[in-house]
């Protein structure tokens, strides 16, 4: 029966081809996206899974709370936590390891001593009970060898890198940071990319030199701590004991209310208040809002389905009528109309597949991401497009199938259908649907476009145009080359000036402290530090507004802040703070200078209270303001200036305007996506507003030839048939208003610095969908409105 009904629906698509090739066309091209968006959401739904006991792995994470509301959170803790855990958590914590990220200088020597490799290498230092908590694949040694100082355990990666093979590694020997050399004492296998920690180099942490340090103040992001409960014990249980342990190691008047809370692991991919070592964190809001979008995007593709097969209804009455007079039941006709539905959706997720292929490498390049789609390798995806198959089936077929199947047998053999067989009214409801989420789409695409383009033109209150961040080393020998390394680069045409710095003006490495004003107690909010020299003002132009620059010296110490630290204090002329002492971290400074505000983080957050002083020792950047017209040149010129100055490092740049666009990459794959899949909820929607018109015009030939008769032109038969149409369109729009204004508002929130809502965006979208409108509509039309009269009426 399966097999003649398959044969039948066959023969029936290959009758209606151009109806069949619309609605695969749709169908695959919804359900491709469905599937790309599904295997991302799949990829970042991965992360951090798979470890042993994974329901029992949390990470202790540090928040501060001021008394102007201000509040500041941490992915790191205190260094002297995690052993004063250890003892009064012991009862609770099965285990618990500090982890500690840095990153330097790996050297490889032969065995005559002679240098083979070197690299810049982020690393971290661990101790071996964190492999006690992660369970990690063992190619050769083990964990147990990270409880004495001068071992290193590598990834795969890194072993075969370093010495070839990794099977030769376990025993030899490396150097980091130019004054320790480590024993390989272990490999493990590669850990995966959806990780949240990249282990790749893992130094002993009995080799960290500040492990043994007290301050329970000094908070690093660096800093982490990662503890498995023991079983049968409930986090809650722990919140009591973690209130007496605050109490009992925290100043309890200082001016933030220090705190600690316990993130389970598997929040730490998706919670953008903390971060990670990886750095790529994904909101679970914004996987959220590429389902809804792929869930409209089907649904989008099931409702011109539906109206493309209702339209096709009424040629296929005569069908039915004979069906059920040589005995076909009902139930028979449904499976038969479902059967033609699934093949049509089966074809469709086929040629589906295809376009997930062809689409997929821009996506991973879009997302940055190793997005797989091996259904061997996930089965989970074989799954979802199964599953996808027979809701799209049930949800496009069931409908027609269910109209077609209760024709009157005697009507349908007369072609006495009614119009309106088969709910038009229904129709056009799922058609105003079909709009209301393409001009929502739309306008959503349109604010961020507008939104990005804000953000590239808003001023900075510096200039980022054509300046190089160059790594320096950082330890006490090469320092003292820093001046010459200086001397040498003014001497470059191409160099119009150049600053040492800890950080860009604008930069994700943020620090903050505490500090006192003018000898009063500590203020109730933090300030954040930048070290810089006596050129920074002129490197990234900024401005002055009271006092004067820093002074070029080794010995003497002061500060430059910003309006947004002056206007804190409530000091109303910048003039009144030149002089004032700044003190920090147990050194006292005087304010030298006001300079006018810079962002100095992204547009999502307000500028911060700045101090800038210069402390030698923490300058991490050589910033070179390039002449614009001679940057290639200029920099491989600064480069080998740079590789002979300091030889035993490794040279490495960046340019500053490229790492603050980098701050906005969600709101680019935001503003991309959008402009894909409205583009393909825009497409699909108007073959559905096709084939809805392709059914009025079929419905109403005999009352158009009947108008044409009695001397109506086609240029009125035209606006009769689009009339309706554009009222469909119009009320979509009015539908969509409403949401899309919700939807950009609350996108927008996440901004400190954003466009104000105009009707622009929305009027555009209403432009944009009623043309394509009258265009589709019109051309459909139009063919209707210039028919032989003659065909239409002769069987009258």
């Amino acid at each position: 029966m399966f097999k003649l009904n398959l044969k039948i629906a066959w023969r029936n698509l290959w009758k209606n081809k151009g109806y069949t090739f619309i609605n695969i066309l749709g169908l695959s091209i919804g359900m491709a996206s469905c599937i790309l968006i599904f295997i991302f959401i799949r990829y970042q739904m991965s992360f951090d899974e798979g470890f042993k006991n994974e329901d029992r792995i949390y990470r202790i994470v540090s928040t501060w709370d001021y008394a102007d509301g201000n509040q500041f959170s941490s992915q790191g803790v205190p260094l002297p936590l995690t052993p004063a855990m250890r003892n009064d958590f012991t009862p609770y914590m099965d285990k618990i390891a500090a982890i500690e990220k840095s990153a330097g200088l790996i050297k490889i020597t032969d065995a005559n001593g002679k240098e083979k490799l070197k690299s810049i290498e982020n690393v971290f230092y661990i101790e071996p009970d964190f492999f006690q908590i992660f369970n990690y694949n063992w190619l050769s040694g083990n964990y147990r060898a990270l409880a004495s100082p001068g071992n290193v355990v590598l990834s795969k990666e890194m072993a075969t890198k370093f010495f070839g093979d990794w099977q030769n590694a376990l025993g030899k020997s490396l150097n980091f940071d130019g004054n320790t050399n480590y024993t390989v004492s272990g490999v493990i296998d590669d850990v995966a990319e959806n990780n949240s920690i990249p282990l790749r180099i893992m130094l002993s942490y009995k080799s960290f030199k500040d492990r043994n340090l007290t301050n329970w103040g000094s908070v690093g992001s660096n800093s982490e701590s990662y503890f498995k409960l023991k079983p049968n014990i409930h986090i809650d249980a722990l919140q009591e004991p973690l209130k007496a342990f605050v109490k009992k190691y925290y100043v309890e008047n200082a001016p933030g209310k220090e705190g600690h809370l316990f993130q389970h692991l598997s929040d730490i991919h998706y919670n953008s208040k903390f971060g990670n070592f990886s750095g790529r964190i994904m909101p679970k809001k914004q996987l959220y809002g590429l389902a809804v979008i792929g869930f409209f995007l089907i649904i989008t593709a099931s409702i011109n389905f539906i109206n493309l097969a209702t339209a096709q209804a009424v040629s296929r009455s005569k069908e039915v009528g004979v069906r059920k007079v040589m005995g076909s039941r009902r139930s028979q006709l449904v499976v038969q109309f479902l059967t033609e539905t699934l093949t049509i959706v089966l074809i469709s997720l086929l040629i589906g597949c295809v376009l997930t292929e062809i689409a997929l490498p821009g996506m991973q390049r879009l997302f940055n991401s190793k997005i797989s789609f091996s259904i061997f390798e996930h089965p989970i995806i074989l799954v979802f497009m199964l599953g996808l198959v027979v809701f799209v089936s049930f949800l496009a077929g069931f409908y027609p199938a269910m109209v077609m199947s209760r024709f009157n047998p005697a009507l349908a053999i007369k072609n006495k259908i009614s119009a309106n067989t088969g709910g038009l009214g229904l129709r056009k409801v799922l058609v105003v649907v079909q709009f209301a989420l393409t001009v929502t789409l739309i306008i959503g695409t349109l604010v961020i476009l507008q939104q990005m383009k804000y953000i590239r033109e808003q001023p900075l209150g510096f200039n980022p145009t054509a300046v190089a961040m160059v790594d320096l080393p950082n330890d006490s020998l090469t320092t003292q080359r820093f001046s010459s390394f200086k001397a040498q680069l003014k001497q470059i045409p191409g160099v119009q000036e150049v600053s040492f710095c800890r950080t860009a003006p604008s930069s994700q490495n943020n620090n903050g402290n505490t500090f006192s004003y003018n000898g009063g107690k500590d203020q109730d909010f933090q300030v954040n530090t930048k070290n810089a020299d006596e050129d920074y003002l002129k490197t990234f132009d900024l401005k002055l507004v009271a006092g004067r620059n820093l002074v070029k010296s080794d010995t003497i110490n002061e500060y430059l802040v910003n309006e947004t630290l002056i206007k804190k204090l409530n000091i109303r002329n910048p003039n009144e703070a030149i002089g004032k002492m700044i003190s920090m971290g147990g050194m006292k400074a005087p304010i030298v200078g006001v300079i006018q505000d810079f962002k100095n983080k992204s547009l999502h957050e307000a500028i911060d209270p700045i101090l800038i002083g210069a402390l030698k020792p923490r300058f991490f950047y050589a910033a070179i303001k390039l002449n614009a017209k001679e940057m290639m040149g200029t920099m491989k010129t600064v480069s080998k200036i740079w590789q002979a100055t300091f030889p035993e490092s490794v040279y490495n740049e960046s340019f500053l305007d490229e790492e603050i666009n980098n701050y906005y990459q969600g709101e680019k794959i935001m503003g991309t996506l959008f402009e894909v899949f409205a583009g393909v909820i825009i497409f699909i929607s108007f073959i559905g507003l096709f084939g809805l018109i392709s059914f009025v015009a079929t419905q109403r030939t005999r009352e158009v030839a009947i108008r044409k008769v009695l001397g109506a032109s086609t240029l009125e038969l035209v606006k009769m048939l689009n009339g309706s149409f554009l009222m469909m369109v119009f009320i979509a729009n009015v539908v969509a208003w409403p949401l899309a204004y919700l939807f950009v508002s609350k996108w927008l929130s996440g901004f400190a610095y954003r466009i104000n809502i105009s009707i622009w965006p929305f009027a555009l979208a209403m432009l944009i969908s009623m043309v394509i409108t009258l265009i589709t509509v019109s051309l459909r039309s139009y063919k209707a409105a210039v028919a032989n009269t003659i065909d239409a009426l002769k069987y009258e």
